[in-house]
């Protein structure tokens, strides 16, 4: 009887927790049928996910037309716990850029990198960044000799990560290529962004993001690796929850605005939304394209062809945008250093797309 009074007990305990949940400041809650989506198809979602042999999903959340659809938590994973994005940081990183182009810190994105660091403070600055323009940071086409793929490159993430300054020998980095004609991912991108970023605010591009975007969006509790010089990691190390994780993406399908206030320049915004460049070529199979540190895919889901930017974290972060649908799509995996995790979210992607068939 003790048993049967505590399963009854958790039974509840969770159920309530659920109704908690769907509030929060600024995002109201739907029904996935009343947000257009095909109910039954959402059921068989979820219970295919339920099914997952792996135990390392933990979250996903759908956001339509503002309204949260979805907030679904696995294997012991909860509203408040925090996760390792990984490279899904770079894309945020993109964000703050915009954020630091509305408060005057960076005019546009033809400024050449050497300009944002003063010679007598960085005597080891290569001449070749006056090369290198933000545009091609963002797009992966700087051309430096750095390449997370060959750690034999000299701006291999190996070469600098452990170190408690990195930026001066990050501006050490020559060319290996002209800058604009070659896709190559490299961490070393993001890391300059961020960089020119603390260089022009004065604070850690951790303590710029909370105070710029974070504290607004009501993003708490987080963690951004920082080294000991006060730089951030800003290719990734930022640990975040799923649901800020959802915010995050709702200000980039908002073009920067939350609420009545604008966060990040407008102009800016727009473009990071509409970037296509083909330039990655074949190197990641579910992307078609790359802009502003975001993957781009065009694909067919059933009868509806769906346009979409996306984050990309290891492990299977996933933060993805859909402008066209008004709709933002967040999902957290632990299944660091696999491949499975990346089709597997693009399966989950599948079905939402193709749950939206009813409007058709």
């Amino acid at each position: 009887m003790k048993q049967k009074s505590l399963i009854f007990f958790l039974l509840f305990l969770s159920h309530s927790t659920y109704a908690q949940m769907k509030a929060i400041p600024n995002i109201p809650a739907i029904s996935p049928e009343d947000a257009g989506f095909n109910k039954d198809s959402i059921n068989a979602l979820n219970d295919t996910m339920a099914k997952f042999k792996q135990r390392d999903y933990r979250g996903l959340i759908v956001i339509k037309d503002n309204k949260i659809v979805l907030e679904n938590y696995y294997n012991t994973f909860w509203r408040n716990h925090i996760h390792d994005i990984r490279s899904a940081g770079k894309s945020i990183t993109a964000l703050l850029l915009g954020v630091a182009i509305k408060d005057g810190l960076v005019k546009n994105l033809e400024q050449d990198v050497y300009s944002f660091f003063p010679k007598e403070k960085y005597p080891s600055i290569h001449d070749d960044y006056k090369k290198v323009r933000l545009v091609h940071l963002l797009n992966m086409v700087s051309g430096l000799d750095a390449d997370s793929d060959n750690p034999e490159t000299m701006g291999s993430a190996g070469k600098w990560m452990s170190k408690d300054e990195w930026v001066k020998y990050l501006l050490s980095v020559p060319l290996s290529s002209e800058p604009g004609k070659k896709w190559v991912y490299a961490d070393i991108n993001a890391v300059l962004i961020g960089a020119l970023i603390e260089e022009k605010s004065g604070m850690s591009l951790r303590d710029y993001a909370r105070q710029k975007v974070f504290d607004p969006l009501e993003i708490k509790e987080f963690y951004w690796y920082t080294n000991a010089a006060n730089q951030t990691g800003a290719a990734g190390n930022l640990y975040i929850s799923t649901l800020d994780f959802a915010k995050l993406g709702l200000l980039v399908a908002n073009k920067g605005k939350w609420g009545n206030e604008q966060l990040a320049d407008y102009d800016y915004m727009n473009r990071l939304l509409n970037e296509y460049s083909t330039a990655i070529g074949d190197y990641n199979p579910l992307a078609d394209g790359y802009g502003m540190l975001w993957y781009r895919t065009r694909r067919k889901f059933g009868r509806r062809e769906v346009n979409y930017l996306w984050a990309s974290g290891n492990g299977g972060n996933h933060l993805v945008v859909v402008p066209e649908e008004n709709m933002v799509i967040a999902m957290t995996s632990g299944a660091y250093g696999n491949w499975y995790p990346h089709t597997r979210a693009y399966f989950i992607l599948s079905k939402i797309f193709q749950a939206l068939e009813k409007n058709d």
